[in-house]
C-alpha cells in the first residue's frame, strides 16, 4: 500500500512544500528561497522571513500538489517542521499544516528540523543501523547516533557558533556576499592553506565543536596584517579557515565512528553542500571502509521532501500531533 505524505517546511528563509510517496519517492519538492531579500542585510531578518512565508505558502502548496498530480483525497497525512527555527517562520508552516489537516480531516505529524535533514539521506538510499550522522548547517553542528528509525542520540554539538554561522561571519570579514558558505568554499579551492589558524579540539574525549575562536582568529589575523600594512590574499585566508574547519569536523566524526563501531555515516544539512568537506569525508570513509551517504545539493538545503520523509517514518510508528501543535524554536532532538 502506498503512503503519500505532504510535507511543509518554513523554519527559516525557505518556503517549501513537497509530496513524497512511501518516504523515498519524491512526487514534488517545491522551494521558494528568500536569499535575495535577505542578502542586503547580510543575514536573515526574522520578520521579513515570516512575511514572505505568508505571501508564498498558498502558491507553493498549489504548485507542489499540481506537480505531484495529487489532491487531498490522495494524501494520507501532513508533516510539518515544528522546530527548531525562527518562531515566526515556524508558526506560518505549523498553522498552515493545522488548517489543512482540519479542513481535509488528515492526521498531522510534527517533525524536528534536524531529523528532516538526516532523513534526506533516506530518500537517496535506505538507512541501515546503527549509523552516525554529521549535521552541519547555518544553526547546527551535531553528531547524531541512531540505533533504529526515529531514535536520535546527540553525542556532540556546537558550544557556540555553528559551522554555517562561522562561514557567514568570515565571509562578511572577507567582503563576500551572503550567504557566505558557497563563496568561501569556492575561494578556498583557489588558494593555499598557508596561514596558521587554531583548531578547537576541546576535551580529549569530547565530540563537541567550537568555531567562535576560529572566527575571531581570522578577524584578528586580517586586522593585524592591515595594521602592518600587509595584504593577505583572501583566497589563502579562505583556504586556511576551511582547512581548520574540515580538520576538526572530519577528525571528530571519524573518532565517533570508531568509538560507536558503526560502518554507516551520513552527512546532512546546508553545509553538506561544501565541496571541501564532501571530498575530505569521502576520502576518509573510503580509506576506512565506511559506507558514506551524502544527499544531492537540492536536498542539503532546507526543503520539504526531507520533512515528508521523516514524517513518513513517524507516521508509521503511530506518532501524531494534535491541534495543540505549536512552533518550538528550541525543540530538542530526541
Amino acid at each position: 500500500m502506498n503512503l503519500i505524505i505532504l510535507g511543509i517546511e518554513t523554519s527559516c528563509d525557505e518556503t517549501a512544500v513537497a509530496v513524497v510517496k512511501n518516504g523515498r519517492e519524491i512526487l514534488s519538492n517545491v522551494v521558494s528561497s528568500q536569499i535575495e531579500s535577505h542578502k542586503r542585510f547580510g543575514g536573515v531578518v526574522p520578520e521579513i522571513a515570516s512575511r514572505h512565508h505568508v505571501e508564498q505558502m498558498t502558491y507553493i502548496l498549489e504548485e507542489a500538489m499540481a506537480e505531484a498530480e495529487v489532491n487531498f483525497e490522495d494524501i494520507d497525512a501532513i508533516a510539518v517542521t515544528e522546530g527548531p527555527g525562527l518562531v515566526g517562520a515556524l508558526l506560518i508552516g505549523v498553522n498552515a499544516a493545522k488548517a489543512l489537516a482540519f479542513a481535509h480531516n488528515k492526521p498531522l505529524v510534527g517533525v524536528h528540523h534536524i531529523a528532516g535533514h538526516i532523513y534526506a539521506n533516506h530518500i537517496i538510499e535506505e538507512l541501515t543501523f546503527p549509523l552516525l550522522t554529521l549535521v552541519v548547517s547555518g544553526g547546527h553542528t551535531e553528531l547524531v547516533y541512531m540505533e533504529e528509525h526515529g531514535s536520535f542520540q546527540v553525542i556532540g554539538e556546537t558550544r557556540d557558533d555553528a559551522v554555517g554561522e562561522a562561514y557567514d561571519k568570515v565571509a562578511r570579514t572577507l567582503g563576500l556576499p551572503y550567504p557566505g558558505g558557497p563563496h568561501v568554499d569556492k575561494l578556498a579551492h583557489e588558494g593555499e592553506a598557508n596561514i596558521e589558524l587554531p583548531r578547537a579540539w576541546l576535551e580529549p574525549d569530547s565530540f563537541d565543536f567550537s568555531f567562535s575562536g576560529l572566527k575571531s582568529a581570522v578577524i584578528n589575523t586580517l586586522h593585524n596584517a592591515k595594521q602592518k600594512g600587509q595584504e593577505l590574499p583572501i583566497e589563502n585566508v579562505a583556504a586556511s579557515f576551511q582547512e581548520s574547519v574540515i580538520d576538526v569536523l572530519v577528525t571528530k566524526t571519524m573518532r565517533a565512528v570508531e568509538e560507536k563501531q558503526v560502518n554507516r555515516l551520513l552527512l546532512a544539512g546546508g553545509v553538506a553542500a561544501n565541496k571541501g568537506l564532501r571530498e575530505r569525508l569521502t576520502a576518509e570513509c573510503e580509506r576506512k571502509g565506511i559506507k558514506l551517504t551524502i544527499p544531492p545539493l537540492s536536498l542539503c538545503t532546507d526543503n520539504a521532501a526531507m520533512i515528508a520523509s521523516a514524517g513518513t517514518i513517524m507516521y508509521k510508528a503511530g506518532k501524531r500531533s494534535g491541534d495543540r501543535l505549536n512552533g518550538e524554536p528550541g525543540l530538542v532532538l530526541k
